[in-house]
């Protein structure tokens, strides 16, 4: 038979004992092992000998006030939450306390469920906190870059780079923009015997192809107008270690053919030379978009696609990790707390983060880092509340009207045009707009070879304001 899970410990403070007591008795009654004290300095001693999950103390007590408490108990067991019971007079002082690092504080005479409420929550996120430490413990310490998360997504994902990671087969990531193919190519070289060796990155849409081309193969002085002096290139710069082609699907046919000739033949040439030189160096390639539709489109090399795709590891979009929300909310947190050490904020509140997980997030996980550096930089409390958050998250999509606007028009007309919206929307990703409107392929290529010929029929337009 197994053995029954433990009950959390809970130490109750307060100088009245009749009200610790009471306190203590109420969380006994919904599964709590809660012990009653009176003094804050007694508190502090079984604090320091016993195990407690959590401490609910009063403030205003004789010999060690709450704030005292706090503070030392945060010394002993830093991720032990602390709720704050305070009298109507002493908000200010509950304010402090949560300065000093209590989780939540009520004010007297409390109903018992807010207690309740509150301890429950606190203890979750500590479980959580944990448990995420834990998965990260166990990827290694080169996993640790900053990919956060314990959904199954993730772990699935992060499973297969561990593995392709010994090899030296190229990678292609794929996944919405924002979903972080930087940071999952970098743990990729982080976790290769190349570790140690250049990681090297270049976004692909950013600069015109000759200047691209420059960059990657290096030039000669004087190869061009403006070459003043000669340049090595990102292929040579990465030489032992490895290369990210970062939105990949923006490269001209041109330079794809030049690419692939560097890929087979090991070799690189700067812009202005006659000879090639060696080069040791592991491809990584990412993009937004479903390179198998650019090959059916003209605009993407087959060949090319074949010699990049050995492994494809598509990242899954926040919507669909919707449990990591929490610890990257944190996260995020800390890392804005660095960037802006002057501004209040400490946490995010409860309610806050309930809209979090229920907002939309189509720029993903690099939106709701923005977010969240947003409430810190403009917030003026300690703890962020739901009131705090930008419009963007307060109203999600399904929330704000009707979902077509214009005439009435047949079904027909309205799946075509809906199908080449949604393919917008999800950056011209087939199989992904197929996944999300719970339509098979061909289904949606039906949809979509209409709307030629549905082009002259007026349809209501989708409502983007959404």
């Amino acid at each position: 038979m197994a053995k029954p899970e433990p009950k959390p410990r809970v130490l109750v403070v307060d100088d009245k004992l009749d009200f610790a007591e009471t306190v203590a008795d109420g969380l006994a009654d919904h599964g709590y092992d809660a012990v009653p004290l009176a003094s804050g300095r007694e508190a502090l001693v079984r604090l320091e000998q016993e195990s407690f999950d959590a401490l609910v103390t009063d403030l205003r007590m004789p010999e060690m006030d709450g704030l005292e408490l706090i503070s030392a108990a945060r010394k002993v067991a830093p991720h032990r939450p602390i709720i704050v019971m305070t009298a109507f007079g002493g908000i200010d002082s509950a304010i402090e306390s949560i300065r000093r690092g209590a989780y939540h504080y009520l004010t007297k005479p409390f109903k018992r469920e807010e207690l309740l409420i509150f301890l429950a929550r606190a203890l979750e996120e500590v479980r959580l906190r944990q448990e995420a430490a834990a998965l990260k413990a166990t990827l290694g310490e080169r996993a640790r870059t900053g990919i956060l998360g314990r959904s199954k997504a993730v772990r699935d994902a992060l499973e297969v780079l561990a593995r392709v990671a010994k090899s030296d087969v190229p990678v292609l990531f794929t996944g919405e923009t924002g979903t972080g193919k930087g940071l999952w190519a970098q743990t990729l070289h982080l976790q290769s015997p190349r570790a140690h060796k250049p990681f090297v990155s270049i976004n692909c849409a950013a600069l015109p192809d000759a200047l691209l081309e420059s960059e990657l193969f290096g030039h000669l002085k004087g190869s061009f107008t403006g070459a003043t002096e000669n340049h090595a290139g990102l292929f040579v710069e990465a030489d032992g270690g490895t290369l990210l082609l970062d939105e990949i699907g923006e490269m001209s046919g041109a330079l794809q053919a030049k690419l692939l000739h560097v890929l087979e033949a090991r070799s690189v040439r700067p812009v202005g030379a006659t000879k090639e030189r060696p080069i040791d160096v592991r491809i990584i390639t990412a993009t937004h978009r479903d390179l198998s539709e650019g090959v059916r489109a003209g605009t993407f090399r087959e060949d090319f696609l074949y010699r990049l795709d050995v492994v494809a590891l598509e990242l899954p979009a926040l919507r669909h990790r919707r449990e990591d929300i929490p610890e990257l909310v944190e996260h995020f947190l800390q890392t804005a707390r660095a960037k802006h050490p002057s501004s209040p904020v400490l946490r995010v509140g409860p309610d806050a983060v309930a809209r979090l997980l229920d907002a939309p997030w189509p720029g993903n996980v690099r939106q709701l880092s923005h977010v969240i550096e947003r409430l810190v930089v403009l917030g003026t409390e300690p703890v962020v509340g739901a009131k705090d958050l930008p419009a963007s998250v307060l109203a999600p999509a399904s929330a704000t009207g009707p979902l077509f606007q214009g005439a009435v028009v047949p079904i027909r007309e309205l799946q075509t045009r809906y199908a080449a919206w949604a393919l917008e929307q999800l950056g011209g990703h087939k199989g992904r707009t197929a996944e999300t409107l719970g339509v098979d392929a061909k289904t949606l290529s039906k949809w979509l070879a209409r709307e030629q010929d549905d082009a002259t029929v007026p349809a209501p337009a989708p409502n983007t304001a959404e």
